[in-house]
């Protein structure tokens, strides 16, 4: 079997990660079936891709009629059953798995049997997915960042019998639209939800602990880190609720690993409905006129903000490294094309010295005793011999 433009691809969810893979899909020169269930939202999303496209058109992003040309390749449907003959089909409904393994019964009676059936789950695992299909070596993950079109990265994650061959051909032809794949293990928030969440955690408890308030910790971040958005602006632009729910699941399948610990000022925001801005309230007030408190720029405080925070995503990446869920290549590709981090976090720390790392979490560990600082066995034995992540540059 070979996946190319003239396969035809069927995607299943018209919310707003499904019609951003339509939209890839239909700009690569596939004909593409988009099924949607609820008649409000197939409208919506026929209208939202009609007015991106056109607007693309306008700024020259795209040539001259190819508005047309690619919508003309979607066709919008609503039973599942339009999708008979399509070589790809990806998934893109809310996260609940009796509702994707309904989906994927139903599909498994309509595709053939040399289709492939991806999902675009962020959280949930492509094994437990696969395991209700009859031919689980064709099932796989294929994890798009929002928004679909402009993110780069792809997560491509095998269950445990997902062929090799379905591995390659998923991944050469969404390579092909021209995004940047990676391949990771079939384990809680795969690569970037799970090495991301030190990141939102570790400032949480700098907060709760009165180390810095919220705008100086996106301040340190931003400004002595080099990251485009702080963690509480990133924050309240995902969803609170949206990034409590992540936290929760992925410490919940840690088997509530400590590391992973949601936090309370977080769950309190969502009690409230600070959900951030499509509340107008968070961690920061959008109202409009409103004023922000100022950060305390502190080069020391920042400094030591922004220190403690990498330690603990680069413990995180190293963990990831460690227990085989991707390469290091993978990993540092996954932070930088995924969520925009400016450096690979494996390369960071060769930069600034393994033994630097490693010594603010045991510093960490001691001081609070907690098994969350517990530096990874790998950081802890590339130390010990002397080792870097990448070779030595000449």
């Amino acid at each position: 079997m070979y996946l190319d433009k003239q396969t035809a691809v069927g995607v299943i969810g018209a919310g707003t990660m499904g019609r951003g893979i339509a939209q890839i899909a239909a700009a690569y020169g596939h004909q593409v079936v988009l099924v949607e269930s609820n008649p409000a939202i197939r409208e919506d999303a026929e209208q939202f891709l009609q007015r991106i496209l056109k607007r693309m058109e306008e700024k020259e992003k795209i040539g001259r009629g190819e508005a047309n040309a690619i919508l003309e390749r979607i066709d919008f449907q609503s039973e599942l059953s339009a999708c008979e003959g399509a070589g790809l089909i990806i998934e893109a409904i809310f996260e609940d798995l009796p509702t994707k393994h309904k989906v994927f019964r139903e599909l498994e009676s309509i595709a053939g049997s040399r289709a492939i059936l991806a999902s675009n789950t962020s959280s949930l695992s492509i094994t437990a997915i696969a395991g209700v299909c009859r031919l689980p070596e064709r099932v796989l993950g294929a994890h798009f960042f929002n928004p679909a079109p402009l993110m780069p990265l792809v997560e491509i994650v095998p269950g445990l019998a997902t062929s090799k061959q379905t591995i390659q051909l998923a991944r050469n032809l969404i390579n092909d639209w021209g995004k940047t794949t990676v391949l990771a293990k079939d384990t809680p928030g795969f690569i970037v939800n799970r090495v991301a969440r030190p990141f939102y955690g570790e400032a949480l408890r700098i907060l709760e602990e009165g180390i810095a308030d919220v705008a100086t910790i996106d301040w340190a971040m931003k400004k002595i880190g080099g990251f485009r958005m702080g963690p509480f602006e990133l924050m309240d632009l995902i969803g609170n609720d949206v990034n409590y729910k992540v936290t929760e699941t992925v410490f919940e399948a840690f088997f509530y690993d400590p590391r992973y610990r949601p936090s309370f000022t977080q769950k309190r925001m969502v009690e409230a409905g600070r959900l951030g801005k499509k509340t107008e309230i968070g961690y920061y007030d959008y109202s409009f006129g409103a004023k922000n408190p100022e950060p305390v720029k502190d080069p020391e405080l920042g400094q030591t903000v922004f220190t403690r925070i990498l330690a603990m995503l680069i413990n995180e990446a190293a963990d990831a490294v460690f227990m085989n869920i991707a390469s290091i290549e993978d990993v540092d590709m996954a932070m930088t094309k995924g969520v925009n981090y400016p450096k690979g976090l494996l390369a960071w720390a060769d930069e600034m010295g393994l033994d630097k790392i490693l010594g603010v979490l045991e510093n960490l560990q001691s001081e609070y005793g907690e098994d969350r600082y517990r530096p990874c066995p790998l950081l802890k034995r590339m130390v010990r011999q002397g080792q870097t992540f990448y070779p030595p540059s000449n």
